[in-house]
C-alpha cells in the first residue's frame, strides 16, 4: 500500500527498539541499553539551573529560534571544554552543536557519502552508525582490531583497497567492546588517513568516564590537517534527555555539517544548550561527573566479580578501565542471538553481538552494560546469564 523510499528501506532499527522496550520494563535485569543509571541524573542540579535561566533571561534568548551554529555561551563553553581535553587553537567556527551525539553522525554521513562511497569502521562498532551508514547506502567495510586499536596493517590495506571518504572510530572506552586505543595507534591512524585523504570522525561519547589508568590523548590531537572531526556528547556525562553534543573540525566541514542541520532541525533548544553551559559555569560537571564514576566503577568490578565467579573460564571478556560496556566472547558454537529469547524468558536482556559487526558476523559474542543495573541485579542477572552458557558448554561436550 505504501511506497516508502529506498532508503528508508535499508534501515533496520529492530535492536534499537528491542533495547528501548527491555530497559522500560521493570522485571528485567537489562544489560542491554548504553544509559547512565537513573540514580546519577542530576535532576535537582538541572532543575534549579532551568529555573534560573528561564528567570533571569528573556524569552528571545531561551525560546526563540536561534542560529543553527549553536547559543554563543554554549559555543564559548565548549571551546574552553575543548582545550581542558588537549586540543588547542579551537575557534568558534570550529564548533557545531548537535542534538545528541548521532545526529553528529548522520550529518557526517549526509555531508561526504554518496550511493557506494566505501566507511571503514571497526570490528565491532557502534550498531546505530552502522544503520545510519546503511541509510546513506555506503559499503561499510570491518577493520579488525586488537588491545592496541586498529591493525594498522589491516588499515593500511583497506584504505589503499577502498579509497573511502569516512574512517568512523570510538577509540576511547569503545562501544561495544569497552577498548581503548593507545596514543601510538591514534597518531597511526591519522598518518595512514591523511596520506589517502580519508576524514575520520571519532566519536567520543565515554572518554571521560575513566575509572582506572590514565588517560591517552584524543585522536583528534594528533591531526595536523583538518582530517579529524572529533564528536563528544553529554548523554552519558549529564543527561541522555537534553541531547546535548558538539562536533569540533575543521571550519570547511563544520559549515557543511551546519548546513545539513539547518535542514534537518534548524538549531538545538537554546535551553538545553544554556543549561549545559551554566552547569559547567557553576562546577557541577566535573564534581558530579566524579561521583557517578564512583558509581559506575562499583557496577563494573561486581560485573567482572560475578562473570569471574559463574561463567565457564571458556568465555572471554574484557575488562574495561572506563566507559559503560563489557564485550563478551563464547565458543564459536553458541550462538547469542538464539539465546536471547532463553536470557528474556528468565528475566535478563543483553545485546548480541552480531548487531555490532558490518558483516553479521560475531554470533558468538554479546554485549553487557553495567551501569544501569545496581550491583545485586548484576550479580542475579550475570549468574542467570552464565548458567544459560555453561548449560550449553556442557551439552555441547557431552
Amino acid at each position: 500500500m505504501y511506497k516508502f523510499s529506498d532508503r528508508i528501506k535499508n534501515m533496520d532499527g529492530t535492536a534499537t527498539r528491542e533495547i528501548l522496550k527491555l530497559t522500560s520494563k521493570p522485571d528485567i535485569i537489562s544489560f542491554a541499553g548504553g544509559m547512565p543509571g537513573t540514580c546519577c541524573l542530576p535532576n535537582d542540579i538541572i532543575r534549579e539551573i532551568a529555573s534560573d535561566i528561564l528567570g533571569n533571561k528573556s524569552a528571545v534568548t531561551t525560546l526563540q529560534y536561534g542560529q543553527s551554529e549553536g547559543v554563543k555561551e554554549f559555543l564559548e563553553t565548549m571551546r574552553g571544554y575543548m582545550g581542558e581535553l588537549g586540543l588547542k587553537g579551537v575557534e568558534l567556527n570550529n564548533l557545531q552543536a548537535l542534538s545528541g551525539g548521532q545526529q553528529g553522525l548522520d550529518l557526517m554521513c549526509k555531508a561526504f557519502i554518496n550511493k557506494g562511497d566505501t566507511i571503514l569502521v571497526e570490528n565491532p562498532t557502534y550498531l546505530a552508525f552502522l544503520q545510519i551508514a546503511n541509510t546513506y547506502e555506503a559499503n561499510v567495510v570491518g577493520v579488525d582490531a586488537d588491545d592496541n586499536g586498529l591493525i594498522l596493517s589491516d588499515l593500511e590495506q583497506k584504505l589503499n583497497k577502498y579509497k573511502p571518504k569516512l574512517l568512523y572510530t570510538v577509540p576511547t572506552f569503545s562501544n561495544p567492546t569497552g577498548k581503548t586505543y593507545t596514543a601510538e595507534n591514534r597518531k597511526a591512524i591519522v598518518e595512514l588517513c591523511d596520506s589517502v585523504g580519508t576524514v575520520i570522525i571519532e566519536d567520543d561519547p565515554y572518554g571521560r568516564l575513566r575509572y582506572d589508568g590514565k588517560d591517552v590523548p584524543l585522536l583528534k590531537s594528533f591531526d595536523k590537517t583538518g582530517s579529524v572531526v572529533y564528536i563528544t556528547s553529554f548523554s552519558k556525562t549529564i543527561a541522555p534527555s537534553l541531547r546535548v553534543a558538539v562536533a569540533c573540525g575543521a571550519p570547511e566541514v563544520i559549515r557543511k555539517v551546519t548546513i545539513g542541520k539547518q535542514n534537518t532541525d534548524v538549531h538545538n533548544p537554546a535551553l538545553t544548550q544554556l543549561i549545559v553551559s551554566e552547569y559547567f559555569a557553576r562546577g557541577y560537571y566535573y564534581k558530579k561527573l566524579e561521583e557517578n564514576k564512583a558509581i559506575f566503577k562499583e557496577r563494573k568490578d561486581a560485573m567482572l566479580f560475578a562473570l569471574d565467579k559463574y561463567m565457564s573460564k571458556e568465555v572471554v571478556y574484557t575488562r574495561p578501565n572506563g566507559g559503560l560496556f563489557i564485550w563478551m566472547t563464547l565458543p564459536e558454537y553458541i550462538d547469542a542471538k538464539a539465546m536471547l529469547p532463553e536470557a528474556i524468558e528468565k528475566k535478563v536482556a543483553y545485546i548480541q553481538g552480531c548487531e555490532f559487526y558490518a558483516d553479521g558476523s560475531g554470533k558468538n559474542t554479546m554485549r553487557l552494560n553495567f551501569s544501569n543495573s545496581d550491583t545485586d541485579r548484576i550479580d542475579t542477572g550475570i549468574k542467570i546469564i552464565s548458567e544459560l552458557v555453561n548449560k550449553k558448554i556442557k551439552e555441547h561436550k557431552a
